[in-house]
């Protein structure tokens, strides 16, 4: 699983979501990606899911790139423990996902085997997402300028 090796503050508040992803947006280093079209926090267990689930589909032919790292620490107090006494202990690491986000790219196989991989991943992350190709990224993008 994904973690950060160190950090300087163990314990960090909860941040906002709000916004799009103004980073990340585009697709650099795959020809297809998905793109997050809500915000949330992904765990670096969904993170490792998603990426299997495409390894496993397109049976290690391709390449994957993960776009997006785990490095948020989210605190809990147990069951049964009353208001106070301080931050409760390291759950888990998110990554906070804004919409726009390009989570994971593929590369390396053909688009009909790219798109079902992506479309698999997309079941294990806790958030609406959208499969896309760079051509549909770029395409936007040119008809705006």
């Amino acid at each position: 699983m994904l973690l950060p090796k160190r950090v300087k503050y163990r314990r960090q508040f909860r941040g906002s979501m709000a916004g799009k992803a103004s980073r990340g947006t585009k697709i650099t280093n795959g020809e297809y990606g998905i793109i997050a079209t809500e915000p949330c926090w992904i765990k670096s267990n969904q993170i490792e899911a998603a990426r299997i689930a495409m390894t496993r589909y397109i049976k290690r032919g391709g390449k994957v790139f993960i776009k997006i790292f785990p490095d948020k620490p989210v605190t809990g107090k147990p069951i049964g423990v009353r208001m106070g006494k301080g931050k409760g202990n390291l759950e888990c690491w998110v990554a906070v996902v804004k919409p726009g986000r390009v989570m994971f790219e593929i590369s390396g196989v053909a688009e009909e085997v790219a798109k079902e991989a992506l479309r698999l991943a997309t079941h294990k992350l806790p958030c609406k997402c959208k499969v896309v190709s760079r051509a549909d990224l770029e395409g936007g993008d040119n008809s705006e300028n």
